[in-house]
Parts: structure tokens; sequence; C-alpha cells
């Protein structure tokens, strides 16, 4: 859909105190998800899809619209604290210069795609299967512990 800031965090903070927290996270996020919930199930019942049709490929922007509502009722854009102050952290770092960063310009970006243009790639359901058996072996060893 789109992009939010999200709520309670602010810049040039690397902590949370209960209030920034609760009221302007929790809070805020939650009537933001109900008003966005709002707004497409507004659409359902007055029958507006012309919103819905953006993406040429979409066949029944009815159909569309029902499935994000759906999806909505499900989202939970509410973060746990110590996640929110480890990414207002990170950022700290990269603005104070902690943490060097590098662009994804156009020209990285070429330069990835010329690095990867004869690779192909060869995952079937077999490799799956595997990786999967990988993993439970994995989980089981860290359970025995």
């Amino acid at each position: 859909m789109f992009s939010t800031p999200v709520k309670g965090t602010h810049p040039n903070k690397t902590k949370m105190n209960w209030w920034d927290y609760w009221i302007n996270h929790c809070w805020m996020t939650g009537w933001q998800s109900i008003r966005s919930n709002f707004r497409v199930w507004a659409d359902l019942m007055g029958s507006n899809y012309d919103n819905w049709n953006i993406l040429s490929d979409i066949d029944d922007p009815e159909a569309e619209c029902l499935e994000w509502f759906w999806v909505g009722l499900n989202e939970d854009d509410v973060y746990p604290k110590e996640f929110l102050e480890y990414l207002m952290k990170m950022v700290d770092d990269i603005e104070t210069g902690k943490e060097k960063v590098i662009p994804m310009d156009e020209n990285f970006m070429n330069r990835l795609k010329d690095l990867t243009k004869d690779v192909e790639v060869d995952y079937d359901e077999e490799d799956l299967k595997q990786d999967m058996k990988t993993l439970e072996e994995l989980m089981n060893e860290d359970c025995s512990d």
C-alpha cells in the first residue's frame, strides 16, 4: 500500500520511555491500522473500486479490495520496544558515522546485474526437501543442547 513512519520513534534518540512506546507507538499505530482498515471497508461498502484498479494486471478490483480488507484485519504494525530501540540505535550509528553505509545507486545496481547475469538459479523441489531436512536437524541439535 504505502509507507508510513514508525510511530513513537524520534531522531537522535536510541531509547524509548514508557510514554513513547505505549502511547506514541502502540496506541497511535493501533488507531492508524483501524483508520486504514475502515477506509478499505468504506470502499467495499460503497463499491468504490476506482483506486483499486491501479495495476493493469488486476482483473477484478473488487476482489483486490476484499483481499486487502481481510489482510488488513490481520496486520499488526506494533513492534516490540527492544526492536524499535535496536532500529533507532542503528540509525544513530549511521548518522554519527559509526557504521559505514554503501549507497545502492544506479551504478552499483548495474554492477550487480553484470556480476550475476550468467548465474542460473537451479532450485527445485528436491533442493527444498534437502534444505528442510537440514533445518530440522539443526533445530533438533539446538533442542538437545
